[in-house]
């Protein structure tokens, strides 16, 4: 078994007081050392220094489950496989690996109630979707990665292999960025480094906008072809095929149109 040297106390952690490691097996791990104190503070590191330790871990499904549906508003997705060489036949590592943010529709929730209306997942089975980076709760089933997530962290719909053909779902926006400036206003030539990230595109397609309360939906306020200025961190970031930008957002982050 593996050890790490850390100083002055060994600590045994048992998975199974562990609640962030769903699906996996109890198991033993040992961390064996002795600590120093720390440097100022004078008191040792207790084993409560270790309570915020949050390991995460796809969800093993057992092979005795042949099938996972999901309720309410909730989607399975299998993931699309992460790209293991570049375009020009690099193999990449795994830490350079990007994590995928899409995958297939294999099954969808009964839908929810708004009110008096019962709305229906606006996804079918087979379908093509892109999702929120961080969104869900990631099940290892069937041998393959899947994903359970609720509909709204779906992004869009993707029918082609190009990311500038997203159909935006619900209130998002799919903007294509500008261009980062590449000079100073005194015209020094900036470096990739120090290139400030644009909060100014396009908006090439809109969701067909939030439900009210009565399970309508609201138009948003922006359309297809128009330039706004937009939160600077908000949204998830993607690269076409010919190397542009894009970023899908919300409706609520864009704060401006500008003409």
């Amino acid at each position: 078994m593996a050890t790490a040297q850390l100083t002055a106390f060994s600590i045994s952690v048992s998975a199974r007081n562990l609640s962030s490691f769903e699906g996996l097996r109890p198991s033993n791990v040992k961390f064996a050392s002795s600590f120093k104190p720390l440097v100022g503070v004078g008191l040792p590191l207790s084993r409560r220094s270790f309570q915020g330790l949050v390991v995460k871990a796809a969800t093993v499904v057992a092979p005795k489950y042949t099938s996972i549906t999901p309720l309410g508003d909730r989607v399975l997705v299998k993931i699309k496989t992460v790209e293991e060489k570049t375009e020009g036949g690099i193999l990449l590592p795994s830490s350079a690996q990007s994590k995928p943010q899409g995958g297939e529709v294999v099954a969808v929730g009964e839908g929810k109630t708004i009110g008096k209306a019962k709305l229906d997942i606006s996804v079918k089975t087979g379908t093509q979707v892109v999702y929120s980076k961080y969104a869900g709760t990631e099940v290892e089933f069937d041998g393959s990665s899947h994903l359970i997530l609720k509909e709204d962290d779906i992004v869009g719909i993707l029918e082609t292999d190009d990311i500038k053909d997203l159909k935006p779902l619900n209130d998002r926006v799919f903007i294509k960025v500008a261009e980062a400036e590449e000079k100073t206003a005194g015209g020094l030539l900036l470096t990739e480094a120090t290139k400030e990230k644009p909060s100014i595109g396009m908006v090439i397609a809109v969701g067909p906008g939030p439900l009210d309360e009565e399970g309508n939906r609201k138009a948003l306020s922006v359309s297809p072809g128009n330039t706004v200025l937009y939160s600077k961190y908000a949204g998830n970031d993607f690269k076409g095929s010919d190397g542009s930008n894009y970023i899908a957002l919300r409706a609520s982050d864009v704060m401006a149109i500008l003409s």
